[in-house]
């Protein structure tokens, strides 16, 4: 009986699926040095004038000062601003939201938390995304729009005076844009730990298959 090698397998199962098209790949990794830039760089601004009665360390934020971290946000934000159009618009332009986010349902989300804190999540297909995921990166892109306007709002209160309202005032917009901060730190660190936990799903953003 002849033995077949793994190059072989390989040869005869075809070309292996691309998972992650070259322009999602791209994106996410410009988004994740976006994000993080701008998190460190905005603890350091919120250390100049707390909103709760914490600070951040100064090993975990970016800029030394007020002054500096200002710099690196600002800088952070247009990258971010730009490659987060970017990816909205090929988003919907291609299908990809459509296909990868829909349907969410509340029996769907349930079912699939449910099997996810049990441990029988499966993640054979990923090329499918289940409920648990499209409900967070649904809700990761809506919180990403909201701290890009509520931020807008605390750096131009005058100019931008009607979208500062919208907010309920510069105080108020404060909060929001804290509190999407912290909402993308979560996600973040789930993300992180899920990828870990299915390392298929790294190596697919990293080469695509």
């Amino acid at each position: 009986m002849s033995s077949i090698t793994a190059t072989e397998q390989r040869a005869t199962a075809g070309p292996a699926k691309i998972i992650q098209p070259a322009w999602v790949r791209m994106m996410h990794w410009i988004n994740a040095v976006a994000m993080i830039l701008m998190i460190m760089s905005g603890w350091q601004i919120y250390n100049a004038s707390p909103l709760f009665n914490f600070r951040f360390s100064s090993s975990l934020t970016l800029g030394g000062w007020l002054g500096g971290a200002l710099l690196w946000h600002f800088a952070a934000m247009w990258l971010l601003m730009v490659n987060g159009l970017v990816y909205l618009v090929f988003g919907f332009v291609t299908g990809r939201f459509r296909k990868k986010l829909l349907p969410i349902t509340p029996q769907g989300v349930i079912t699939d938390t449910r099997a996810a804190l049990t441990g029988k999540l499966s993640h054979q297909d990923l090329t499918n995304y289940n409920y648990v995921q499209k409900l967070l990166y649904a809700g990761i892109i809506t919180v990403g729009v909201l701290i890009v306007l509520s931020g807008l709002a605390i750096w131009k209160p005058v100019q931008l005076q009607y979208l500062t309202a919208l907010f309920g005032g510069y105080d108020f917009a404060r909060y929001v844009h804290f509190i999407c901060m912290a909402s993308i730190v979560a996600f973040l660190v789930v993300h992180v730990a899920l990828a870990l936990l299915v390392p298929k799903s790294l190596r697919a953003m990293i080469i695509g298959r």
